[in-house]
């Protein structure tokens, strides 16, 4: 990829997508930083980011990433690696949780699906090379109680992977999916020490990830992986092999 290009990160305000925002800025990309809600962060992180720009969309609104794509096309004009790393969860066991919650971690992965194929539009227009690089998890291999939706969400994300790689073949657009595994983000300082604890039992290497090490694999897939397609990198200190 050409310095010029342009990575369009989603959910990229906090966490792992902030980690990646920040890897592929200083490999030299433009950075499209999408957010939901998080702006003043979104804006603050902007700042860090020479070049890039921030877009608002909810995902699981046809209309918003519609109008997101349309934003993207006026300020970058295409976009050359998609890190789709925006995800939402309810923590809830199966008996307990509504349909309308349920709902709402399904209709991402929709809208997941739906702002790719907008964006592979945009490759196969150009004819050009493309990196595509989903933001899985673990607990989609290894399943999590209280997690159904979201579980389901990201194993179905990394047979996305898989299928849209064999769809794709042949075209230079490669697509692969990160899997982390516990990582030290906004989310987990929230654990209880017990939780942590529990946690840091099932992981060799006894301790939890950082962002900016998912953030390393990512960059490798955007810039480096010219043969690697179609895969899921587990990123968890041995705790899943895959």
């Amino acid at each position: 990829m050409s310095e010029a290009g342009v990575a369009l990160v989603t959910g990229g305000a906090t966490g792992i997508g902030a980690a990646c925002a920040r890897r592929l800025s200083a490999d030299g990309y433009r950075i499209a930083l999408h957010y939901r809600s998080s702006e003043e962060k979104a804006q603050k992180l902007l700042k860090e980011l020479p070049g890039s720009f921030s877009v608002r969309a909810n995902l699981s609104d046809k209309e918003e990433v519609d109008a997101a794509i349309k934003t993207i096309k006026a300020e970058a004009g295409s976009v050359d690696v998609l890190v789709n790393n925006a995800g939402y969860n309810v923590n809830a066991p199966m008996l307990t949780m509504n349909l309308d919650q349920y709902d709402a971690v399904a209709q991402l992965a929709r809208g997941t699906w739906y702002l790719t194929k907008m964006v592979l539009r945009r490759f196969m227009f150009r004819k050009s090379s493309g990196r595509i690089i989903n933001i899985s998890s673990v607990v989609g291999h290894t399943g999590n109680a209280g997690q159904i939706p979201y579980t389901m969400a990201k194993a179905g994300l990394d047979a996305f992977t898989k299928s849209l790689s064999q769809e794709l073949a042949g075209r230079e657009i490669l697509v692969n999916s990160v899997a982390p595994g516990f990582i030290e983000t906004e989310m987990t300082e929230e654990l209880s020490e017990e939780i942590k604890t529990s946690i840091l039992d099932r992981i060799p290497q006894g301790r939890m990830g950082t962002a900016e090490e998912v953030a390393d694999v990512v960059s490798f897939l955007a810039n480096r992986a010219a043969y690697v397609n179609g895969s899921v990198i587990h990123v968890n200190g041995g705790m899943y092999g895959g």
